[in-house]
């Protein structure tokens, strides 16, 4: 048993982690039904914004408070990121709205490729891990070990999808991402300034998966190709809860930490991508909109 829950725990940090990162490519489906691929390279690149920004506090603040620090680092991590991600919007998709959905999907691709490649230009492809933020502590509850950044990582991004989840529902933006969601041609004539909505959602997707790439680098290592593989993942975490529905993203973040955590616990690593990817083959029959997600209707 003692077994069994540090492996739920190890899921949840996955999980929690996947469904920060999640939660953008629903929010850009939701609002122009556009699968943003360019996703995982911007969680990527806030990981390294985490990372140097860490470092310089670090180094020329080091008798900041290990709270602020942290702080401090998580909030520009998520303004470096939000500004990255509107003048993507800008600039690259923005011009695409009224063209064929294979053109914004190849420039979003593109986009991606762009991120790594610069970033690996730049930085080169030598592993990172973001230094301790936080006075490092390991506890044993049970048998089960855990330390102060498990803590951290729960704490925050359990916060941060619960603040999101009320902009989103409370919110005047947040409504009115969902009335462009609902109806985009009617939403203009309502007063709703649409470019700027899109913009704010592009921003506050990557705002939260900001929060997620701060975390990831608390815990695992950094480097420049890391955004493919885990913006797949948080891809797939986003359609199994049903693309579109927010609550649906950070349920499916969360089941997807625990069927790969424990398919590599208790039977071997190597199984882990087929029994993911069986799991959404086997949901997209039986239930194509996913989880939450609700099957659009068509207007006539």
């Amino acid at each position: 048993m003692n077994f069994f829950f540090q492996q739920l725990l190890n899921a949840l940090l996955l999980g929690s982690i996947y469904a920060l990162i999640s939660v953008g490519y629903t929010m850009v489906y939701g609002v122009l039904s556009m699968i943003n691929f360019a996703h995982g390279d911007i969680f990527m690149v806030s990981s390294y914004i985490a990372f140097f920004f860490s470092a310089f506090l670090l180094r020329f603040a080091p008798h900041l408070f290990p709270i602020l620090t942290f702080a401090a680092t998580i909030l520009v991590a998520m303004i470096v990121s939000s500004l990255l991600a509107v003048i993507i919007e800008r600039l690259a998709y923005k011009p695409l709205r009224t063209a064929p959905r294979v053109s914004a999907v190849i420039t979003a691709l593109g986009v991606g490729m762009f991120l790594e490649t610069i970033t690996l230009a730049l930085i080169g492809p030598e592993p990172h891990q973001i230094a301790p933020l936080i006075p490092f502590r390991i506890y044993n509850l049970g048998g089960v070990s855990f330390s102060s950044n498990h803590i951290m990582v729960f704490a925050v991004s359990f916060t941060c999808m619960f603040i999101l989840d009320l902009i989103i529902r409370r919110t005047m933006v947040g409504k009115a991402m969902r009335a462009i969601s609902f109806d985009k041609t009617i939403v203009p004539m309502m007063g709703v300034p649409v470019d700027t909505i899109i913009s704010a959602t592009f921003a506050l997707g990557a705002a939260v998966a900001a929060v997620g790439g701060t975390m990831y680098g608390m815990v695992y290592s950094l480097d420049p190709y890391m955004g493919i593989l885990i913006g797949w993942w948080a891809f797939i975490a986003a359609v199994v809860g049903g693309i579109g529905n927010v609550r649906g993203a950070m349920i499916g973040g969360l089941i997807l930490g625990v069927v790969q955590v424990f398919v590599a616990a208790y039977m071997a690593s190597t199984y882990r991508d087929f029994i993911a990817f069986a799991m959404l083959l086997l949901l997209l029959v039986f239930r194509p909109t996913g989880i939450l997600g609700r099957p659009k209707i068509k207007k006539v």
